[in-house]
């Protein structure tokens, strides 16, 4: 398979663990009883824990044989420097909070949707729909973080490509084969669908591809839906496709200095994945022993 179709393949196996977790999340946020949203939540919240935080595992777990994979495909020899540690990207949330409390928050927004005006119904649903992209999200970012970390353990792969998957927004199509170090960080945006392509400097060109080109092979209809119809149509016009988008719009990374409480020894905080890769300023030998000071390579 070359390169891009493992890429492909890896997202896929990640959106199914994301979409059956989703599934069961879904069935027990219909149990939530209307007359007592947080406790009944409460209540069924700790097997959802406990499958969301496996599913973030089975999806980090697949970073170190995804990194082998797809550079091999480019005829590249990787050695890795460590494995990833999918426990170490287990339960806790990609912005460093508790995994727990992340996911009460639907029934915190459900209260407030109620304080506010809205229908008991009105305001379930829109909590379920958030608790929907929180799980679908916090898979895919654990995924994400592990096949960063899987990369910055094999120094060959000395950056990535990112790689859209299906008919993704606006937003990332722009980023579209773009090329960026290997400690650059992910921009992404809840539910996100792309995907990193580890590469070495010299085989990066076969990957890279042209947003305007992806623009072009969306019907009318779908580039309007994902562009806007003024947006769309300027482009169509022959407006450069970066400067209609507002390519930082929405997407995020968790700002600032990012740590979790989450598997933090007493006397030394727990940094997160991609701040280590801001503190390592470049030196890949410094990114490694963060890495593994703080859990995430064994």
């Amino acid at each position: 398979m070359s390169a891009a179709e493992v890429a492909r393949d890896h997202s896929a196996a990640r959106r199914r663990l994301a979409l059956a977790v989703a599934g069961e999340a879904g069935r027990l946020w219909a149990l939530v009883d209307p007359a007592r949203i947080g406790e009944s939540w409460l209540g069924l919240l700790a097997r959802l824990l406990v499958l969301l935080a496996g599913a973030q595992s089975a999806a980090a777990g697949r970073a170190d044989g995804y990194l082998d994979e797809v550079l091999d495909a480019q005829g590249v020899a990787a050695s890795a420097a460590g494995r990833v540690s999918a426990q170490a990207l287990s339960g806790v949330a990609s912005d460093g909070r508790d995994l727990g409390d992340l996911l009460y928050q639907p029934a915190i927004s459900t209260l407030v949707g109620i304080k506010r005006g809205a229908t008991v119904d009105q305001a379930l649903a829109a909590g379920g729909a958030g608790l929907d992209m929180i799980v679908r999200t916090q898979v895919a970012d654990a995924g994400r973080a592990a096949d960063q970390v899987a990369l910055v353990a094999r120094p060959q792969a000395t950056g990535y490509v990112r790689m859209l998957v299906g008919k993704s927004c606006s937003r990332c199509a722009i980023l579209a084969g773009r090329t960026y170090r290997w400690n650059a960080g992910f921009d992404r945006h809840p539910r996100c669908d792309c995907v990193h392509i580890p590469a070495r400097e010299d085989s990066a060109d076969d990957l890279r591809t042209d947003p305007k080109r992806y623009f072009a092979s969306l019907p009318a209809a779908e580039q309007d839906r994902l562009f806007t119809r003024a947006g769309a149509a300027a482009i169509r016009a022959g407006a450069d496709i970066g400067q209609v988008v507002n390519a930082r719009r929405g997407m995020y990374e968790a700002s600032g200095r990012q740590f979790t409480t989450v598997g933090a020894r007493k006397k030394r905080p727990r940094l997160m994945p991609e701040q280590i890769l801001r503190e390592a300023r470049g030196d890949r030998g410094e990114a490694l022993r963060l890495l593994r000071l703080h859990g995430y390579l064994r």
